[in-house]
């Protein structure tokens, strides 16, 4: 079994209050993503913290796609895993960017299962 994977770490801020702090919003964007990455979603879980923020995971046969937001700071962390190459983690997490209305992305890409981890500008250099 191949065990490449790719790991797309994203710190996004200035992104939509409100946005961030709407479990049903967020919960259907990450889900969305997964699907429109080409991912097979098999469960969904989230939650929504009180007095702010929401936590969640979709699992996905490929891997996963999490999320951690904080409201007040405007700012939330995604990771975008997947195994194998048939499907494209930065696709997916492109798509979380904008649909957070992200003003400012920072983005690191790893592979991973290669022995050693390296980071890398594009998956596809």
């Amino acid at each position: 079994m191949d065990t490449y994977s790719r790991h797309c770490i994203l710190e996004l801020w200035e992104c939509n209050r409100e946005l961030l702090n709407d479990i049903k919003f967020v919960e259907k964007m990450m889900t969305d993503a997964a699907l429109q990455a080409g991912a097979e979603v098999r469960e969904v879980t989230f939650h929504q913290f009180a007095p702010q923020g929401v936590s969640g995971v979709v699992i996905v046969s490929e891997s996963h796609l999490a999320i951690h937001t904080f409201p007040e700071h405007g700012y939330a962390s995604i990771d975008v895993f997947t195994c194998g190459k048939r499907i494209d983690p930065k696709k997916a997490a492109s798509i979380i960017a904008q649909k957070l209305e992200a003003n400012r992305i920072y983005e690191m890409n790893v592979e991973r299962g290669l022995g050693e981890m390296h980071i890398v500008e594009d998956f596809n250099s």
